[in-house]
């Protein structure tokens, strides 16, 4: 009797496990978390296509962590041959159509596959997060998550995650009618405990290349005691960086201000010297595929803004932008961007 009840104790805690497993799989929020942690803690070496506004590249992308330090090398297979590679907050851009190579600091929580969504814990305020269907890619079982915008001022996103190593194997961004505007979708994808630093090396010769350093330090802070943020932003959106930068081969700075909603971001640009004739400077948008610009006059500063949401995201935010004096207590120091929450 006594065996019966242990054999029947068993019974049921294999199947509750077995209801716990199940219902995890099918719990949308833990596989993105899943992804984020793979495309950022992971190493992982893959060929993919990106598909935009008809036109078709394709790249290489290579991902290491070792201890504290993230090295990842990006390279374009055909068009351009430029090559990304970035050691920790360092990114190096090599440009061979331009005989250039620029060097600037990034956020070391950045990644090079851009492209790909980073979800955090406040995205299911304004995306409804669901679980489609658990379908095949590349070979391997993978689960089909749709991420939809709640409103307007965002974009969708459709994301086929390998089951195994929690990869996105596919990505679709979609706009309001669900069409898509964006495709990542990787050809082969191989997730090596190993990966030496010769794969991290530029393949192009750089003899006779221009170098240029774009170096954001606290001595670059914007020449008026001046910050510049925005008075009203769409449901959801708050600043998440602000810095005075400088152009490579430019000594005039411009403050630089990053919105997000955890999910979706805008870039704002404030050009530091106000314009003798500002009026006339005509605002105007442009849209590239999934990327949005709007750029006007703001009390005299030329103000561009740019993100991968819809174009009436990015002419909201733009036209809300305002300057403000800089309390006394603040230095420019406090403008830096190590100060400030990365944007992603």
């Amino acid at each position: 009797m006594r065996n019966r009840r242990v054999s029947d104790h068993l019974g049921w805690l294999a199947v509750a496990l077995a209801v716990a497993s199940v219902a995890y799989a099918d719990d949308p929020q833990k596989w993105l978390v899943r992804m984020n942690q793979a495309l950022t803690h992971g190493n992982y070496d893959g060929v993919f296509s990106h598909v935009q506004a008809g036109r078709v590249e394709t790249l290489r992308i290579i991902h290491r962590v070792q201890g504290d330090t993230v090295t990842e090398r990006l390279v374009s297979l055909d068009g351009s041959g430029r090559e990304f590679i970035r050691t920790g907050s360092e990114l190096a851009c090599y440009l061979p159509d331009q005989h250039t190579v620029v060097v600037e600091q990034r956020p070391a929580a950045s990644l090079l596959l851009g492209s790909l969504p980073t979800f955090s814990a406040m995205s299911s305020d304004f995306y409804q997060i669901s679980s489609l269907k658990r379908t095949r890619v590349l070979g391997r079982n993978a689960q089909l998550i749709a991420v939809t915008p709640k409103d307007e001022y965002r974009y969708g996103y459709r994301l086929w995650i390998d089951e195994s190593t929690a990869m996105p194997l596919k990505t679709q961004l979609c706009d309001g009618q669900g069409q898509v505007i964006e495709q990542v979708s990787f050809a082969s994808l191989k997730t090596p405990t190993h990966i030496p630093d010769s794969a991290f090396k530029p393949d192009l010769s750089t003899e006779g290349f221009r170098w240029l350093r774009n170096e954001t330090s606290s001595a670059q802070s914007l020449r008026a005691p001046v910050m510049w943020s925005a008075l009203k932003l769409p449901p959801g959106f708050r600043l998440s960086a602000r810095a005075a930068q400088t152009l490579p081969g430019s000594n005039d700075p411009f403050a630089h201000l990053v919105f997000t909603d955890g999910l979706a971001s805008v870039s704002v640009f404030v050009g530091s010297q106000a314009r003798p004739d500002p009026q006339h400077v005509i605002s105007g948008s442009t849209q590239v595929g999934p990327s949005s610009a709007f750029f006007t006059v703001i009390e005299g500063h030329e103000v561009t803004g740019v993100g991968e949401v819809p174009p009436q995201t990015v002419r909201f935010i733009v036209n809300s932008v305002t300057e403000q004096t800089v309390p006394p207590a603040l230095s420019p120091g406090a403008l830096s961007p190590s100060s400030l929450p990365a944007a992603h």
